[in-house]
């Protein structure tokens, strides 16, 4: 099922409120997270500059308050979030990463670390859950402790 309108523009908000969490550098703005046929069709391409600047704050305010009570309480927003996700596995030698860390996964991917940071792993179950933000990047997070990297698939 295609999920549409404002329930999906909530998926893709919620999905990005941990980038901009970890500092993505600059928000795109709502023309860039919609098709120009979705941007057009919303009657959007008739904002001023000062009104689409508005929406633009509003959706970065929302993202960083009020999103998580959707992602928690709105079935339409849960799904559409569940189905951005991947879950695997990292194979094994796994010891965390620094800075450009190449992540192999039992389900055959290739992912590779795309911003800065340092993270030791000394845990026992490397099962990791890749996301999508609204911008198009990814995330991938440990699942038994939640720690996240930004990545980029290769493969």
């Amino acid at each position: 099922m295609k999920v549409t309108g404002l329930p999906l523009l909530c998926a893709l908000l919620l999905v990005n409120a941990a980038a901009l969490a970890q500092g993505a550098s600059t928000f795109p703005g709502v023309k860039a997270l919609m098709t120009p046929e979705e941007y057009r069709a919303a009657g959007l391409d008739k904002l001023t500059p000062a009104e689409r600047e508005a929406l633009n704050s509003f959706l970065i305010r929302y993202t960083a308050e009020e999103s998580q009570v959707l992602l928690n309480s709105d079935e339409e927003v849960k799904k559409a979030v569940e189905e951005q996700e991947i879950v695997s596995v990292i194979q094994q030698p796994f010891k965390g990463w620094s800075g450009d860390t190449v992540f192999r996964l039992e389900n055959g991917q290739v992912w590779q670390q795309r911003q800065r940071g340092n993270y030791p792993y000394r845990g026992t179950n490397p099962e990791v859950r890749i996301t999508k933000n609204f911008m198009g990047f990814y995330k991938m997070e440990l699942i038994e402790n939640g720690k996240a990297v930004a990545v980029k698939r290769l493969e």
